[in-house]
């Protein structure tokens, strides 16, 4: 199958368009018509300094789009069904067996590496060489890419599939985070540090559950309005003082759960301090290094690092798509869409905070 897909060629240079030539699907893997791709930070680890998958490769772990072939073994998926795709797990591993598939032990080779398990990319350019194309199982920063039957979710096809992508991954991992990975009950204090795309899906969840008093603290005054109405009952901007102070005062006296998207190591230690006694921190964000905290910070307190909101995409998409449809998860405010050609502005609208969500759209088939 040829496709046009989005190639990081460079970490410091921009996507270039190319065509590429795809394997057929094989056994437990689909070919999917990409309708929307979500664009998420981790879609820039590539472009760091010692990536575990450096360029050339195809990005994009938010996909959802149309099933155009499987391949032998797949049971569940169909030609023609409408799915959203979520990261890859192996189905058979301990962890896997016990419901927790974002703990899979082949997590980091299915998802980091950009290639089949057995080493395989799966995509080749125009020379014929082999591009990394299955970034967290998908690739789908392109018009077609290869899937798996285990990270597709087959949803219903009167849904606006072009919408749907960011919930494999930005919306699973803030909304999981407080539903699975944390499990946070009615009346529980919570505050989220960063209100993107993640923070703000947890804020939203947080409403769901009856969460209160739910704090959201970012350096941005336009997402801490959105943050507002989305459901936070307090908002704080992160650069002013007495940060923790505030929080102490509105939550009488330390937080029951906070969670950190950020990544940066300064902020996640705040959002230790923020807790009360027995308080739960969640370190959704990626540390990039090492995270230093005082001998007597955890006293009493537990963090813990939750990997894709601790949720098996299989349950947890089709509740948070029940819940949009109710008007309880309205996720579909945070997107702005980007034709596929113009992914570098949508890659630096996301960097700069202008767009919280931007989601890319492939030019139509035929």
């Amino acid at each position: 199958m040829k496709a046009t897909a989005a190639v990081l060629r460079q970490a410091t240079e921009p996507y270039l368009l190319e065509d590429v030539d795809l394997d057929p699907p094989g056994p437990g893997e689909l070919l999917v018509r990409v309708v929307g791709a979500g664009m998420c930070h981790s879609d820039v680890l590539p472009r760091q300094t010692g990536a575990l998958t450096p360029p050339p490769v195809i990005t994009g772990h938010e996909g959802a789009g149309v099933v155009e072939a499987v391949g032998a073994g797949v049971q569940r998926v169909s030609v023609g069904d409408h799915v959203v795709l979520s990261y890859d797990s192996c189905g058979e591993c301990e962890n896997c067996q016990r419901g927790l598939p974002p703990y899979c032990d082949t997590f980091v080779a299915r998802n980091m590496l950009g290639r089949r398990v057995d080493g395989s990319t799966g995509a080749y350019d125009a020379q014929g060489e082999g591009v990394p194309a299955r970034w967290f199982g998908q690739s789908s920063f392109a018009t077609y890419c290869l899937a798996t039957e285990r990270n597709a979710v087959v949803v219903d096809r009167d849904l606006p599939l072009e919408k749907l992508g960011p919930l494999g991954c930005g919306m699973l991992t803030g909304a999981g985070t407080v539903l699975v990975g944390m499990n946070i009950g009615p009346g529980a204090s919570l505050v989220v540090f960063g209100a993107g795309a993640v923070g703000l899906a947890a804020v939203m969840a947080a409403r769901v559950v009856g969460a209160s008093p739910i704090i959201a603290v970012d350096l941005h005054q336009s997402r801490l309005d959105l943050a507002s109405e989305l459901g936070a009952t307090h908002v704080i901007d992160g650069s002013g003082t007495g940060l923790l102070r505030q929080i102490r005062k509105l939550t009488g006296g330390g937080a029951n759960f906070s969670i950190d998207t950020t990544g940066n190591v300064a902020v996640a230690a705040k959002a230790v301090g923020a807790l009360r006694t027995t308080g739960h921190c969640g370190l959704v964000g990626l540390q990039h290094e090492p995270f230093v905290l005082d001998p007597a910070a955890l006293l009493g307190k537990t963090a813990s690092g939750i990997i894709e909101g601790g949720a098996d995409p299989q349950i947890l998409i089709p509740r948070l798509i029940d819940l949009w449809r109710e008007g309880r998860f309205p996720f579909d405010r945070l997107i702005e869409t980007f034709p596929l050609a113009e992914i570098n502005e949508a890659e630096k609208a996301s960097l700069s905070g202008a767009v919280v969500k931007p989601v890319l759209l492939p030019p139509a088939a035929g």
